[in-house]
């Protein structure tokens, strides 16, 4: 049976999706309320250390694993902040758990998504014109990272709906 620190969590998670798909954009508003709910919801279920051990350690595991992926431009900042806020309701063991199945979930959405708007062979000249650099970085040579023409997106993806689904998917498989 699901408890409610999970309830809400699943709602946040969804409502965060359905804005997304919507507006490709994740409010604000909704993560800065789930921010404090959790933290209220670890102070009156857990011991008194629980707000440092699951609400601000999920936090900050959850806003690290995707803070690479907004550095490589693969996702908005909602989409960072969403996360911090869903590692902020399960802890940082569960968010890093929650991060994989969205990057998994993402992926396969990506490249649906670029299969069928037959955009794939911009994502590929895309994704080489962010891994030179850094594969060139890694060789020891000095570079200053190539921006992307505002124009050469192949499409991005409501990021939002993976983290939903990955949150609820793990949320599911814990009760098994």
């Amino acid at each position: 049976m699901l408890n409610a620190i999970e309830v809400i969590l699943i709602c946040l998670v969804a409502q965060a999706a359905l804005t997304d798909l919507a507006m490709r954009k994740i409010p604000n508003v909704l993560i800065l309320s789930g921010l404090v709910l959790a933290l209220l919801l670890h102070l009156l279920a857990g011991p008194p250390w629980a707000p440092l051990s699951h609400w601000f350690a999920g936090a900050m595991a959850g806003f690290f694993l995707f803070l690479p992926l907004y550095l490589l431009r693969g996702m908005a900042a909602g989409d960072v902040k969403l996360m911090a806020m869903v590692g902020s309701f399960t802890g940082p063991g569960a968010a890093l758990k929650i991060a994989a199945l969205a990057y998994v979930t993402g992926g396969v959405m990506a490249l649906t998504l670029l299969l069928f708007s037959g955009r794939w062979r911009q994502g590929m000249r895309n994704l080489a014109l962010i891994c030179k650099p850094l594969l060139l970085r890694l060789l020891g040579v000095p570079l200053l990272p190539v921006p992307l023409p505002p124009s050469a997106s192949a499409g991005g993806i409501p990021y939002g709906v993976a983290v939903a689904l990955a949150t609820v998917g793990f949320i599911v498989s814990t009760h098994r």
